[in-house]
């Protein structure tokens, strides 16, 4: 089932009669005002690249000294790879 003309008609009527047509010029001023910004936006470079107050992306946590693992719990013994594996 599409729209028809008429079903348009009075869709835009019952629009008009429930906003009135300031408020909808209103909304679609807008709507042009915000698509005017994004443009604008994306055409802009990006002006972080080069300022040193941008953040980094890396978080610094605290630092610890990390023991060095005991090898025999790194690797497993042969008898226990072949019962893994298959």
């Amino acid at each position: 089932m599409s729209l028809g003309p008429w079903q348009l008609i009075i869709i835009a009527i019952v629009i008009l009669v429930l906003f009135g047509r300031g408020r909808i010029s209103e909304m679609m001023g807008d709507f042009g005002k915000g698509i005017k910004s994004f443009k604008e936006g994306m055409n802009e470079p990006d002006s972080t690249s080069g300022s040193s107050s941008a953040p980094s992306g890396r978080i610094e946590g605290p630092r610890h000294e990390a023991k060095p693992a005991d090898s025999a719990a790194r690797d497993p013994q042969p008898s226990e790879r072949s019962d893994k594996q298959g």
